[in-house]
C-alpha cells in the first residue's frame, strides 16, 4: 500500500511538474509573441534614407499618439500608385528598394514602416496595424482616388493589405507569399497550444478574401518553406471568381524578385493585361499569361 501511495504521488508530481511546464510555455508566447513575430529595425529621427528615385518622407500622426513613417516616390506621369505593405523585419531602409520594380513601371510607390519599426513609434496591435493603414489609405484616396490605388502585401503584410482592400474598393490587390491566415499558419507549429486564446495577430485574411470585390492576384514560389504554397491554392479556392493564383517554379519566400518571371507577371497585371482567373501555369512565348 505503501509503494503504491508513493508511485501515485510521484506520478502527480510528475503530472503538475508537465503542466507546470505547459502552462509556462504558454504564458511565454502569449507575452513574448511580437518578439517572435516581427524582428524590427529602430532607425532614428535624423536618419535620412537614400534612394536614386524621387522620393519624400511623410510623418502620419495617429489618433492615439502613434506615428507612421512613410516614403512616397513619385514619377512623372504616374499611372497610379502602388501601396506596399511590407514584411515583418528590417524598416523602410532595406525595404525602399523594392520601389525600383514599380517606378520602373510608371507608377508611384508609397510604403509605411509599421510601429515599433524604422521611425514609427506607438503600441503595435492588430487593430493598430489595420487602423493604421487605414488611416494612411484615407491620405492616399485623397491623393489619387481609389481606382488608381493598387495595393500590394508582401508576407505578412498580405493580410493586412487584404483588410484593407475588404474596407475599401482599390483598383486590385496583389499578394506576394500570402498566409491563408496567421492564425491557420500559427497552428501549423503551435498545435500543442489553445493557439486560438493566446495570438494577438489571428489575421484572417482568409475571410477576408471573400469581402474583396476588386481582382485578386497572388504570386507565391512554389518552393517556399516559410509560407508553404498551399496556403495560396487554399485563398485561391476561397474567392475563386476573384482570384488569380501565380505560382513561380523554384522560387523560395524571399527571392522572388530574382526570378525573370516575377517581373514579367507583375508587368502583365500591372499592365492589366487579360489575365484568367484561376491558376496561372506558365509565360506564353510572347511573354504573356496563360493558364
Amino acid at each position: 500500500m505503501g509503494q503504491n501511495q508513493t508511485r501515485m504521488t510521484g506520478a502527480i508530481s510528475i503530472l503538475i511538474i508537465i503542466g507546470a511546464v505547459y502552462v509556462s510555455l504558454c504564458l511565454i508566447f502569449y507575452f513574448f509573441q511580437d518578439y517572435f513575430f516581427f524582428r524590427p529595425e529602430i532607425l532614428p529621427k535624423y536618419f535620412e534614407y537614400q534612394y536614386p528615385f524621387p522620393f519624400k518622407e511623410i510623418d502620419f500622426q495617429m489618433e492615439d499618439g502613434g506615428e507612421i513613417n512613410a516614403l512616397h516616390f513619385q514619377v512623372p506621369n504616374s499611372r497610379g500608385v502602388v501601396f506596399y505593405l511590407k514584411g515583418n523585419s528590417r524598416s523602410l531602409k532595406g525595404w525602399g528598394k523594392f520601389a525600383k520594380d514599380f517606378v520602373g513601371k510608371s507608377y508611384d510607390f508609397f510604403m509605411i514602416d509599421y510601429r515599433g519599426f524604422g521611425k514609427s513609434q506607438g503600441k503595435r496591435t492588430e487593430k493598430a496595424l489595420f487602423n493604421d493603414s487605414q488611416s494612411v489609405y484615407k491620405w492616399l484616396v485623397q491623393q489619387y482616388g481609389e481606382e488608381q490605388i493598387i495595393l500590394y502585401g508582401r508576407s505578412i503584410g498580405s493580410g493586412i493589405a487584404a483588410r484593407l482592400a475588404s474596407w475599401n474598393n482599390p483598383k486590385m490587390l496583389i499578394m506576394d507569399s500570402p498566409y491563408y491566415s496567421f492564425l491557420h499558419h500559427i497552428k501549423m507549429y503551435g498545435f500543442w497550444m489553445p493557439v486560438n486564446w493566446l495570438l494577438k495577430y489571428p489575421i484572417r485574411t482568409d475571410r477576408f478574401v471573400k469581402m474583396i470585390s476588386c481582382p485578386i492576384f497572388i504570386i507565391h514560389g512554389r518552393k517556399d518553406r516559410l509560407i508553404p504554397y498551399f496556403n495560396s491554392q487554399k485563398l485561391q479556392k476561397a474567392a475563386p471568381e476573384r482570384v488569380t493564383l501565380v505560382p513561380l517554379d523554384g522560387a523560395h519566400h524571399n527571392n522572388l524578385p530574382s526570378f525573370p518571371e516575377y517581373h514579367e507577371y507583375l508587368y502583365d497585371i500591372l499592365n492589366e493585361e487579360e489575365l484568367p482567373i484561376g491558376v496561372v501555369e506558365e509565360l506564353g512565348d510572347n511573354g504573356s499569361m496563360v493558364a
